[in-house]
C-alpha cells in the first residue's frame, strides 16, 4: 500500500522541476542578446515509479508514478554547424587579410591616375619627344630634367610608402601571434575550469559557451581540429569534455603540433635574442622561424613549418597564413640560396628592377650621344650607387637620385657639335618600348648598337610591358581577393543563421514556455492544497462520529 504522504511528495516534486525549469527560462531571456550565449533548456525525466519489482512488492493495481525531475541543464547545439561555421571563418580570415594588403597597394601604386608612375613616365616620355623636336630650346631641355626629377621622386615615394606597409604588415603579425597566445591561454584555463566541474555530473554549459566562442576566434587565425576527451570522475553522459586543439596544415590534415591540451597550451612567435618569446618578424620570416614556446615563453618547445618539402607555402590557413604571404617569407631554391616571396617583398622587388633597368639604360643611350655644342661625352642623367648591378639591385627605387647635369649636357644630339639634331633623344625616348633581352639594340642617328642584356634587370620584354604586366598582375590578385572574401563572408553568415536558428535565444519561444511552467508550476501547487485537504479530513475529520 502506498503512503499517504505520497501525493505531496509528488506534486513537491513537481513545483521544484516547473521552478527549475522557469529559472533556466529565465537565464535564457537575460542572455538573449549575450554574444556566443546558447539556450538551455531542462530536461525532464520521470522518477522511479513505485513499488519496484520485489518479491515483497505491495498488492496494488501496478506500478505508480512518483513525479519527475530535473535531469539534467542542457544547451541546445549543433556541433557540425560550428564545424563549417569556423571552417568559412578560417578562409574569410585569410581572404580579408589578403584582400586589405592589395587594396593599401592598389592605393599606392594609383593606377591608372594622373599622379601614377605610368603617367609620371608618360609626362617625362613626352618631354623627350618634344626635345627630339626642339633640342636647342632651353625650356625644354629644362623641363626633360623636371620631368626626370619626378620620375626619381615618384619611385621613391613608391618605395618608402610600400615598405611602410610592409612594416605595418609586420606589426600585425605580432598582434596576430599575440592574439592568438591570448586565446589560447583563455581556452586552456576554461579547460581546467570544465575539468573540475564535468567529474562531479554538472555540464557547465556557460562555459562551454566561453570555450566555444574562444575557439570561433582562434579559427579566424588558423586552422584548427578540435578533439573532445572526456573528463575524469563521474561525468554526465551529454558531458563534452576538454578540448584538444591541433594545427592543421593547407591541406586540412594534422600537423601533429598540439596548440591545447587540457590546460595546457603553448604559445607561437619568434626565437628572441634571449631565447625566449618574441613577436616582431626581422625581414622576411624563413620556413622555420616561427616557433611553439611553453605557456610562459621561456622555452622553445617545437618549430611550425612555413613549407613543404617541395618549398611551397603549406602553413596552415587563416589570418595569420594571409598577413604571412603578404608581408614576405623566404624559400630556399635547389642551389641553396634564399629567394624571397611575399606580394609587398614581390612588388619591391619589381620596382628595384625597373628603377634600375630605367636608369642604367637611360644613362647609356645617353653616353652614346652629345650635349648641346658639346662634343665631349655628356655625364649621367641619374646617378646609380656603385653596389647596384643588373644582379643586385636592391632598394634600386629608393637609392637612385638625379644627377648634378645641366640642361645643355642632356644627350639629344647623336652627332657631335650639331645642336640642332635630336636622334639621340628618340632614343631616349624609346626606351619605354625597347625590347630587354636584345643583345643589339640599333639606336637612331648612328650605326651604334647597345647590348641592353648588359644593362637591364629585366629580362625579357619592355620596360611598358614589364611594368603593365606588374600593375595587371596587381588588379587580378585584387579582385580574386575581394571576390573570395566577398564569397567567404556570404557563406560564414549563411551558416551563422542556420547556427543561430538552432542555438539562439527566440524571445517568442521562452515566452510560451514561462506561460507553460507557470501553470504547470500552479497545478503542482493545487495539487499540495488538494492534498492537504484530504489530510485534513482523515485527521481531523475522521473518528469523530457521535461527538
Amino acid at each position: 500500500m502506498t503512503s499517504t504522504f505520497m501525493g505531496l511528495e509528488t506534486a513537491r516534486r513537481g513545483m521544484m522541476t516547473q521552478q527549475s525549469a522557469l529559472y533556466v527560462t529565465g537565464h535564457n531571456i537575460a542572455n538573449a542578446n549575450t554574444p556566443g550565449y546558447t539556450r538551455q533548456r531542462v530536461n525532464f525525466t520521470q522518477t522511479e515509479p513505485y513499488p519496484a519489482a520485489a518479491m515483497n512488492r505491495p498488492q496494488i493495481p501496478g506500478q505508480m508514478g512518483t513525479g519527475v525531475e530535473a535531469g539534467s541543464i542542457q544547451r541546445i547545439r549543433e556541433g557540425f554547424l560550428d564545424l563549417q561555421y569556423r571552417g568559412e571563418n578560417n578562409k574569410l580570415g585569410y581572404w580579408q587579410s589578403r584582400a586589405d594588403g592589395l587594396s593599401k597597394m592598389e592605393n599606392i601604386m594609383n593606377e591608372p591616375s594622373e599622379d601614377g608612375l605610368s603617367a609620371v613616365m608618360g609626362q617625362f616620355w613626352q618631354s623627350l619627344q618634344d626635345l627630339s623636336v626642339n633640342p636647342e630650346n632651353e625650356g625644354t631641355r629644362s623641363v626633360v630634367l623636371e620631368r626626370g626629377q619626378a620620375v626619381a621622386d615618384t619611385f621613391h615615394y613608391l618605395h618608402d610608402s610600400l615598405s611602410s606597409i610592409q612594416d605595418d604588415l609586420g606589426n600585425e603579425v605580432s598582434v596576430s601571434l599575440r592574439d592568438i597566445n591570448s586565446i589560447l591561454k583563455k581556452i586552456g584555463d576554461v579547460n581546467k575550469q570544465i575539468g573540475e566541474v564535468e567529474p562531479h555530473g554538472y555540464l557547465p554549459n556557460d562555459l562551454y559557451d566561453e570555450r566555444d566562442q574562444l575557439v570561433d576566434q582562434l579559427s579566424q587565425y588558423v586552422d584548427i581540429k578540435v578533439t573532445k576527451v572526456k573528463s575524469e570522475g563521474k561525468p554526465s553522459d551529454m558531458a563534452e569534455g576538454i578540448y584538444d586543439i591541433q594545427l592543421l596544415d593547407a591541406t586540412g590534415k594534422s600537423t601533429g603540433k598540439t596548440l591545447v591540451n587540457g590546460s595546457d597550451y603553448v604559445q607561437l612567435g619568434f626565437k628572441g635574442s634571449d631565447n625566449k618569446l618574441a613577436y616582431d618578424p626581422t625581414g622576411n620570416i624563413g620556413d622555420k622561424d616561427l616557433k611553439m614556446f611553453n605557456s610562459t615563453g621561456e622555452k622553445q618547445v617545437g618549430e611550425l613549418s612555413l613549407l613543404n618539402s617541395n618549398q611551397e607555402m603549406s602553413f596552415s590557413q587563416g589570418k595569420l597564413r594571409g598577413l604571412i604571404e603578404s608581408y614576405g617569407y623566404k624559400t630556399t631554391d635547389a642551389g641553396g640560396n634564399e629567394v624571397d616571396h611575399g606580394t609587398y617583398t614581390e612588388m619591391l622587388d619589381n620596382l628595384d628592377q625597373m628603377a634600375f633597368t630605367f636608369a642604367n639604360v637611360f644613362n647609356a643611350i645617353q653616353k652614346k650621344g652629345y650635349g648641346l655644342n658639346d662634343s665631349s661625352t655628356p655625364p649621367d642623367f641619374f646617378n646609380i650607387p656603385a653596389a647596384l648591378t643588373k644582379d643586385n639591385y636592391k632598394d634600386a627605387s629608393k637609392l637612385i637620385e638625379m644627377a648634378d647635369i645641366k640642361p645643355d649636357q642632356i644627350a639629344a644630339s647623336s652627332v657631335p657639335g650639331d645642336a640642332g639634331d635630336g636622334s639621340n633623344a628618340i632614343n631616349l625616348s624609346n626606351l619605354q618600348g625597347m625590347e630587354l633581352s636584345s643583345t643589339s639594340q640599333k639606336l637612331e642617328g648612328t650605326t651604334d648598337t647597345i647590348d641592353l642584356t648588359q644593362l637591364s634587370a629585366i629580362k625579357n620584354g619592355s620596360m611598358q610591358s614589364f611594368y603593365e604586366g606588374m600593375i595587371g598582375k596587381l588588379g587580378v590578385d585584387a579582385q580574386q581577393a575581394n571576390r573570395l572574401e566577398k564569397n567567404s563572408d556570404t557563406l560564414r553568415q549563411s551558416v551563422d543563421e542556420s547556427r543561430q536558428s538552432v542555438s539562439s535565444v527566440s524571445l517568442d519561444e521562452e515566452m510560451t514556455n514561462m506561460i507553460k511552467f507557470q501553470h504547470a508550476y500552479n497545478a503542482a501547487a493545487r495539487n499540495i492544497t488538494v492534498m492537504d485537504e484530504m489530510l485534513d479530513k482523515i485527521i481531523n475529520g475522521m473518528g469523530t462520529v457521535g461527538r
